[in-house]
């Protein structure tokens, strides 16, 4: 048995120096935990990215390695095809600094390549602790 929630990250990502809304919204499954502490507490997601002028409602694929405690970072990364039929990467961090866990735990910076790896855009998204806290802590369940 493992575990499994639902998140969204909302906020802009800049092209060409030109910045547009960009969220996204998963579903995150462990597997069986033992399994999972053996991947080095990495987990698969699935679900949704918008990014204006890019993709819009694209299902993406990914993981997302969990170590806030003793290796201080949350990882996403995902793979998803733009409106234009080509595919894209994302991949943010969240560095957990425990003497600013609002922030570091709620903010995601990251980075939109292309296939050849090239950088499309930058991110910043963010948790909102207010609007969607409750549904974040009711989404957990096992899986």
């Amino acid at each position: 048995m493992g575990f499994g929630f639902e998140e969204t990250m909302s906020g802009t990502w800049t092209k060409d120096g030109v910045t547009r809304p960009f969220s996204f919204t998963v579903q995150v499954r462990s597997g069986p935990i033992g399994a999972w502490r053996k991947k080095q507490q990495v987990a698969d997601m699935e679900g949704t990215v918008d990014a204006e002028g890019l993709a819009t409602r694209q299902p993406l694929r990914g993981t997302l390695r969990i170590q806030p405690v003793l290796g201080r970072v949350i990882r996403y990364e995902f793979a998803f095809t733009g409106d234009d039929g080509k595919p894209y990467t994302f991949a943010g961090q969240k560095d957990i600094r425990w003497l600013s866990p609002l922030r570091t735990w709620t903010e995601l910076p990251g980075d939109v390549r292309d296939a050849d790896g090239n950088l499309v855009g930058t991110a910043m998204t963010r948790f909102d602790l207010k609007k969607d806290g409750l549904t974040f802590m009711r989404s957990w369940k096992p899986a």
